[in-house]
């Protein structure tokens, strides 16, 4: 295919130069009806660009198949047998996925430390889920990817399982062996899904872990806005081979989607895939140069580590995106959470991962030594305002089988079921009726219908007061958990 194309961003500069008007939504008529106040900050040119995908962009029955052509073209970019762009971020495209794999069929594999979009498909679709365990690293208290054995494991015990889900790369930017989990499921004639949002870039220079469709994954989706050049919300997923049916698919992300889709993410989508085909490897490239200068220089700041052997040893992660640097803050004796804070306030340096005792800084090809420069001189401003930031609360971490929460209701039952609210402390041995989700990265603490433990409410009582949001509970603050109601007769 001829990747010098952008049908959808061909397509909206035709439609430009037609001076097209269209008496139909967005009502603000590319910007003439918008607060000159509002298109001073947004600017114009972004409202000129709002216009309808069809009856706008293309015709009312989207006879030029601009998006069709679009998504052939990013199929064909990174070897997939079919794309399908998505304006409702990975979110939706992973829900999309559980659907069309397991809706209806019963159970699911998956790996416990899915992103709390997938727990909403688990409650959308009444699937009963069978958690694969990550690898739980004690020391460092994150998760790693899970290996091909407990897969497999997983499988011996739950054979019946409509397909498997993983998540490659973490929030971290650690990889699991794609490779050997897929033929783990394909042995069985079983798909497998990965949720790989944070590894857009990866087909596009071979220095990056393994694009999983390279690795033999049925089902992928990525967020074109994290680690690509699109915006907010934009999403692709791919499919290969013949155990996920593409129209169904297809079909349940219909069901989930608006029917508005924005032009401006579709042809910014469009646009990265053809700078990706005809510029990708060399600015990866000076990308992954510039992530190994800049690594090197940060771990050798006093105080700061970054962390790289530890997430590679052995039975943790099979590969790590290094472009996402991690940073270990445990010597300067502040959290993450206060570090920060303290960049945003004081050097305007937002991160994109903060927890009890690290922050990460995500690298993308936009990234220079400008920007580089930029990153270490506030860490420096950091390590010398460090000693005057009061001592960290204490978080109490809870070990990696404390974390493994019984699951003894469907997510879904336990979602819309009679439910009611308790005290925290009183909510230990209930079952859930809400997800309790520490963001970012997040991977929920608690699930609908798993049973609460003590030692997960003191992690949470105790993060909050060291930092941690929790931006999904009906009552943020804790004071009060939504559970499962004993007694459905009762009020």
């Amino acid at each position: 295919m001829d990747h010098n194309e952008a049908p959808l961003l061909d397509a909206l500069a035709e439609y430009h130069r037609l001076d097209r008007y269209g008496f139909t939504p967005p009502g603000h008529r590319q910007g003439r009806g918008a607060d000159p106040r509002v298109r001073d900050i947004l600017g114009a040119d972004t409202f000129r660009a709002d216009v309808l995908a069809s009856a706008g962009l293309d015709d009312r029955s989207s006879s030029g198949g601009y998006l069709k052509k679009a998504e052939q073209l990013m199929a064909d970019a990174v070897g997939a047998d079919q794309a399908f762009f998505s304006t409702c971020g990975s979110s939706l495209s992973v829900k999309a996925a559980v659907l069309a794999v397991a809706a209806g069929k019963g159970d699911l594999l998956v790996s416990r430390d899915a992103h709390k979009s997938i727990t909403a498909g688990l409650v959308f679709s009444g699937i009963q889920p069978r958690w694969i365990p990550p690898r739980w690293d004690p020391q460092l208290h994150i998760a790693h990817p899970p290996l091909a054995a407990d897969v497999e494991e997983m499988w011996e015990r739950y054979p019946d399982a409509a397909g498997a889900l993983i998540v490659s790369p973490t929030p971290y930017g650690t990889c699991a062996d794609i490779g050997a989990i897929a033929e783990a499921c394909h042995r069985r004639g079983k798909p497998l899904i990965v949720d790989e949002a944070w590894g857009a870039h990866l087909p596009f220079h071979d220095g990056l872990p393994t694009w999983a469709m390279d690795a033999g994954a049925d089902v992928c989706v990525v967020s074109v806005h994290k680690m690509g050049a699109g915006f907010e919300q934009g999403s692709v997923y791919h499919v290969q081979g013949d155990l996920v049916d593409p129209a169904h698919l297809s079909e349940c992300a219909d069901l989930l989607m608006t029917t508005s889709p924005n032009a401006i993410l579709y042809s910014a989508m469009d646009g990265w895939r053809r700078q990706m085909v005809q510029h990708g490897s060399e600015l990866l490239g000076n990308a992954l140069d510039l992530a190994t200068r800049l690594r090197r220089d940060l771990d050798g700041l006093p105080g700061i580590h970054v962390l790289e052997d530890e997430l590679l040893a052995a039975e943790s992660s099979h590969d790590l995106d290094r472009l996402q640097i991690l940073m270990d803050l445990s010597d300067l004796g502040i959290s993450g959470y206060q570090a920060a804070d303290w960049l945003r306030e004081n050097c305007r340096i937002d991160m994109g991962l903060s927890d009890h005792r690290r922050i990460m800084a995500t690298l993308s090809m936009a990234d220079d030594d400008a920007s580089a420069r930029r990153l270490m001189d506030a860490l420096q401003a950091l390590i010398k305002a460090a000693p005057t930031l009061p001592s960290p609360a204490r978080i109490d971490l809870p070990s990696p089988s404390d974390l493994e929460l019984e699951t003894v209701v469907l997510p879904r039952d336990a979602f819309f079921g009679p439910r009611e609210d308790v005290p925290a402390r009183e909510a230990v041995g209930r079952v859930a009726a809400e997800q309790i989700t520490p963001y970012p990265p997040g991977i929920p603490v608690i699930v609908p219908g798993e049973r609460i433990n003590e030692a997960v409410i003191e992690y949470l009582e105790s993060g909050l007061k060291a930092g941690m949001v929790l931006p999904d509970p009906a009552d943020p603050s804790l004071g009060t958990i939504r559970v499962v109601r004993e007694r459905p007769d009762q009020p």
